[in-house]
This record gives structure tokens, C-alpha cells and sequence, in this order.
């Protein structure tokens, strides 16, 4: 299972404001509405998009994203925001997110990546691309840019920011708070940054403290288990594998590089085996399509293995207590 922060839930709801029951949805993701705001507690991604989508249901979101990116401050990312904040300018900022963001979760991955009109700075997220995922990606965006503002030197503003879903209803906010172009239905999810940006000193640029401070994560980082990024990986694998019908293990542990026998060894270690890793990857893939309401039943069959809806029915009924079509009911994001 991938999780993230459970700052990001926090600080959503408390964007949201007094239009939604705060209390109620931090219960729901499994927190403590009167706990600390701990950024190493981790939660479910799958229960932050239900927060997110539970936010939709009481108010509208089209303008959350926004907020919610406009109130992250480095210091809520403990060490990983002073690094942020300590880099020698903001090429060096990005690229300790791009090296350090699994200490806060293990759904999203960046890359920063030269382009001929600039730099990328590009968010990699898998997925059926659910209301509660979309609402994500566009807060990442958001925040990155509220996190970059906080420590340049010189006013902020990206050259372009591409967005692979389609557009909200309205986009106003979004320009005003980005102040560049927005391009929806793109092909990544991405800002896009002038080397002149990527070059200006940030204002607490500190080369000695970033050495420090990377050692300290660098720490952090071998702490976490590598076999977190092996169940991930194979989560994916099985996922794309599915519209084929259900993958052999062995196949999937080719993709990955390894035996059959190494590979199902590695999983044993954890407790899991393939096939209960099979079965969740395919009831959570069904899951977030349901809550899609562009795709058919038949067709989310098919996308998760099945050669027939009756079968799918079935199945997902016994996974989840209920049918497809109750569920889709019960929890279409609209």
C-alpha cells in the first residue's frame, strides 16, 4: 500500500475551512482531529483522495488546490525544508525533492529534467486519475511554486504549468496564483522554469548547512525499507499488465528484474504473496475506475482482468460487499 503525510490531509481540510466537517473527514483517514500535525505520521493515499473527495461532496473544490498549495511552508517539511531553504539556489532546492520526497511519501515521485525552453520540474504519480488524485496533483503544483516563492530571491513565476487532466470549470484562481500559462489535457504534470529562475540564489543559501542537512536525510532515506519501492513497483506492473488478463508472477518479476523465486522470496519477507497482492492491486485499480464515471462496466472488466462483467461482479462483490454498480452510486466523484 502507498501512503503519504498526513500533513497533506491536514492542511487541506484546514484550506477547506468551516464549509466542510473537519473533524469528521480527519476521522474518516484514520487521525486524530486534535493530534499534532506530524508530518512523519503517514496515512493510505486511497484515504487522502477519500478525504479530498469528501471535501467535494460539502463544498466546492474548484479553488482548493490553490489554497491548500498556497499554505505549505518549508519549515511544516522539518529537515527536508531547511535543506529546501539551505540550497545554494533553486536548482539545488529542486533537486533535493527530487532525491528526498519518499520521506513523505511513497505515491509520488519528481524528476527534474532539461528542456529545449527551460527546465521541467515534473510530478510522476500511476493511478487511476480519481477526483481525489487530480485535486493532488494540483496542489502539488501549487505548493511547489508557494515553496519556491518563500526562498528566491527575486519574484517567482513559472514559465508554463502543464496539467494532465482537463480543465476545472474555472481556472481563474489557478492563473492568478500561478501568473503564467496553464495547459491542460498536457502530456505531464509539470512546471516549467527558466535557468535564469533555476540559477538565482536563494535568499538563505547556506552551502555548509546543506551539506549537513542532506547527511541528515541521507540518514533518513536508508531508513526506509527498499522493499516499500518493490511492492510499489510490482503494484504498477500488475496494473498495467491487467487489460491483458491477470499477469503470471513470473512475468511480473521479469519486468522487475528478478526471479521468480527471488521475487516471490522478497514478498514472503513482508508477509504478502503474489496473489492477495494481485487481488488488492485489482479491487483498488477497480475502485478509483468506478469512482470515473467515463468508463463502463464492461470496460473496467476488462482493465482489471476480467473476461467477462458477470465475473467482475462477482468478484468485486465479494472484495468490497457490495456491486460495482452500488458502489459507483455511492461514491462517483461527479
Amino acid at each position: 500500500m502507498a501512503y503519504v503525510t498526513s500533513l497533506f490531509a491536514r492542511k487541506m481540510v484546514a484550506a477547506a475551512g468551516e464549509g466542510v466537517d473537519g473533524p469528521a473527514l480527519l476521522q474518516a483517514a484514520g487521525l486524530d482531529p486534535e493530534g499534532a500535525w506530524d508530518p512523519k505520521v503517514m496515512i493510505p493515499d486511497t484515504a487522502y483522495y477519500d478525504l479530498l473527495e469528501g471535501i467535494a461532496e460539502q463544498t466546492d473544490v474548484t479553488d482548493l488546490p490553490v489554497r491548500g498549495g498556497a499554505s505549505m511552508r518549508c519549515d511544516d517539511y522539518g529537515a527536508l525544508g531547511l535543506a529546501w531553504k539551505a540550497a545554494p539556489d533553486l536548482r539545488g532546492s529542486l533537486s533535493r525533492v527530487e532525491r528526498y520526497a519518499r520521506l513523505w511519501t511513497s505515491v509520488v515521485s519528481y524528476e527534474v529534467r532539461p528542456d529545449p525552453q527551460g527546465t521541467l520540474f515534473i510530478l510522476h504519480r500511476s493511478g487511476p486519475r480519481r477526483l481525489g488524485l487530480r485535486l493532488s496533483n494540483e496542489t502539488t503544483l501549487a505548493s511547489a511554486v508557494s515553496l519556491v516563492r518563500q526562498v528566491s530571491s527575486a519574484p517567482f513565476v513559472p514559465l508554463e504549468v502543464l496539467i494532465r487532466h482537463s480543465a476545472p470549470k474555472r481556472t481563474d484562481a489557478h492563473e492568478a496564483w500561478f501568473g503564467c500559462p496553464l495547459r491542460f489535457d498536457a502530456e505531464l504534470d509539470a512546471l516549467r522554469i527558466s535557468d535564469e529562475a533555476l540559477g538565482r540564489a536563494n535568499i538563505l543559501g547556506d552551502e555548509g548547512i546543506s551539506r549537513y542537512l542532506t547527511s541528515h536525510l541521507d540518514a533518513e532515506l536508508s531508513q526506509i525499507a527498499p522493499e516499500d519501492t518493490l511492492v510499489r513497483r510490482a503494484r504498477d506492473a500488475i496494473a498495467q499488465g491487467l487489460s491483458e488478463g491477470v499477469p503470471k508472477m513470473e512475468d511480473i518479476a521479469h519486468e522487475l528484474g528478478l526471479s521468480g523465486r527471488s521475487f516471490h522470496r522478497r514478498l514472503s519477507e513482508q508477509g504478502l504473496n503474489f496473489q492477495g497482492l494481485t487481488e488488492e492491486t485489482r479491487r483498488d485499480l477497480a475502485e478509483g475506475l468506478l469512482r470515473e464515471p467515463n468508463y463502463t462496466l464492461a470496460e473496467i472488466a476488462f482493465l482489471t482482468g476480467f473476461s467477462e462483467q458477470s465475473s467482475f461482479t462477482r468478484a468485486f462483490k465479494r472484495w468490497v460487499g457490495v456491486t460495482p454498480a452500488s458502489f459507483r452510486k455511492d461514491h462517483a466523484s461527479g
